[in-house]
């Protein structure tokens, strides 16, 4: 298993592809912490993973805007592990609308849980990985944050961040071992893909040339990529999982 003994935290991981990650780390081998706002959908999640993985799973509702909460959860973390090797930065939001009709409240919003959640769990785990020499860090970027898209100011500029971001830190702690990579999803099926129209699925398809929607699995075998050794010398690097829809 490629990730036999390795400690994994995973936010914004009660559901969709953070939940997908959860699974896919534990069964690799991982014992698995995960985080959320949603604290019922969290719990279920854990008893998920734990009855088809048999690995320990911890979790805690966690509001990633907060650095005083993460701090606790990777304390909570390293109180019951002694360790933490992996942290993939899943947690994020859309508060969709045009540009001249975005509210402050808005772009505020996704940029604290989006890039500035993300700068806070980073902080929060760096002076464990750095005192051991080792560490995996994947953000969860998006095509989005690469090509820009109407009426996702706030998203593609949190996103657009968050790949800056990981190019920064990847400079900065590669001398202490830690990789820092990010992946770009494209059009992934979850919930949210799930309402849109069959008319805007069908335009949506035509942008992509594999011709399909991906799927939460094939986000995280990536995620897995670049977290197990596998990846030992790639870092700063942003990989696209959207089938071809950007070049």
């Amino acid at each position: 298993m490629k990730l036999d003994g390795k400690v994994s935290m995973i936010t914004g991981a009660a559901q969709g592809i953070g939940k997908e990650i959860a699974l896919f780390f534990a069964s690799q081998g991982s014992n698995i912490a995960i985080c959320d706002v949603n604290e019922e959908v969290l719990a279920q999640t854990k008893h998920e993973i734990e009855s088809q993985t048999k690995r320990k799973v911890i979790i805690q509702k966690v509001d990633v805007t907060s650095p005083e909460e993460v701090e606790n959860f990777v304390k909570k973390i390293l109180d019951n592990f002694d360790k933490l090797d992996i942290l993939v930065n899943n947690a994020g939001i859309t508060r969709d609308n045009l540009m001249l009709r975005m509210s402050e409240k808005d772009w505020d919003s996704v940029l604290d849980v989006n890039l500035k959640g993300a700068f806070n769990c980073i902080k929060a785990v760096s002076r464990s990985m750095m005192k051991k020499r080792s560490g995996k860090i994947v953000n969860m970027a998006s095509i989005i944050g690469i090509m820009g898209n109407a009426g996702q100011a706030n998203y593609s500029a949190s996103k657009g961040g968050l790949i800056a971001l990981t190019k920064t830190v990847a400079k900065e702690f590669g001398s202490r071992g830690i990789n820092v990579n990010a992946i770009a999803p494209g059009f992934i099926k979850t919930a949210m893909t799930d309402k849109l129209s069959e008319e805007a699925r069908q335009r949506l398809l035509g942008f992509i040339p594999l011709g399909r929607m991906g799927q939460a699995e094939d986000v995280a075998k990536l995620a897995l990529f670049l977290a197990s050794e596998d990846s030992g010398y790639i870092t700063g690097q942003v990989v696209q999982v959207d089938g071809g829809m950007v070049m």
